[in-house]
C-alpha cells in the first residue's frame, strides 16, 4: 500500500470515526431558549437598520491582516525541503517580525482597546 493510499484511507476512517461520534454523544434536547429566533436573550427593541459603530469593521480589518500570516506561511513545510532552507528561514523571520511590529503598532495606538 503507497503512502497516497494510506493517508487517504486515514482520513476517511478518522472522519468516519469522528462524524459517528458527534451523533452519537451529541445532546439533542433543544429548550425554549435555543428555539427562540433571537438567542442573545432579548427581543429586539429597535430597528435593525441602525449603523454600525466603526470599531466592527476596524477589528475586522485588523483580523483579517493578521490572519494572513496563516497563508504566508502555510507553504514552509514544503519549501524547507528546497536547496537553501536558510533563505526560507530568513523570509520567516522577515513576516513573522513584519506582523509582530505591526501588531505592536496597533496596540500602541489603541486600536484593540474595544472601550474608550
Amino acid at each position: 500500500m503507497n503512502m497516497i493510499t494510506f493517508m487517504i484511507l486515514l482520513s476517511l476512517i478518522l472522519s468516519s470515526i469522528l462524524i459517528t461520534l458527534n451523533f452519537w454523544l451529541a445532546q439533542t434536547n433543544p429548550d425554549s431558549e435555543k428555539l427562540s429566533p433571537y438567542e442573545c436573550g432579548f427581543d429586539p427593541l429597535g430597528s435593525a437598520r441602525l449603523p454600525f459603530s466603526i470599531r466592527f469593521f476596524l477589528i475586522a480589518i485588523l483580523f483579517l491582516l493578521f490572519d494572513l500570516e496563516i497563508a504566508l506561511l502555510l507553504p514552509l513545510p514544503w519549501a524547507t525541503q528546497l536547496q537553501s532552507p536558510s533563505i526560507t528561514l530568513i523570509w520567516t523571520t522577515i513576516i513573522i517580525l513584519l506582523l509582530t511590529l505591526g501588531f505592536i503598532y496597533e496596540w500602541a495606538q489603541g486600536g484593540l482597546e474595544w472601550a474608550e
